[in-house]
């Protein structure tokens, strides 16, 4: 895809629009919703946003834990977070 193109991804059952290029941790940063929520319930964000710390991950075309900060959005992908 070019710079610029933008397409649909479906995150916690809702259509939303991004970008070419962005991950799915930005995805959901963007939403505004946790990533996940800790054992405690307390929502958690991605921290180092390279993969190490583990704090993006949410479940993507139903696999769970996924890393999000270390996957591109692609177009119809579902992404179920928090």
């Amino acid at each position: 895809m070019a710079n610029g193109e933008s397409f649909i991804i479906h995150l916690n059952g809702r259509p939303m629009r991004v970008h070419a290029g962005m991950t799915v941790a930005a995805a959901i940063l963007e939403a505004g919703v946790a990533s996940r929520l800790s054992v405690r319930g307390e929502p958690r964000q991605p921290l180092c946003g390279m993969g190490i710390c583990y704090e993006c991950r949410a479940s993507i075309d139903g696999q769970a834990h996924q890393r999000t900060c270390q996957i591109l959005c692609r177009p119809g992908i579902t992404v179920v977070a928090g």
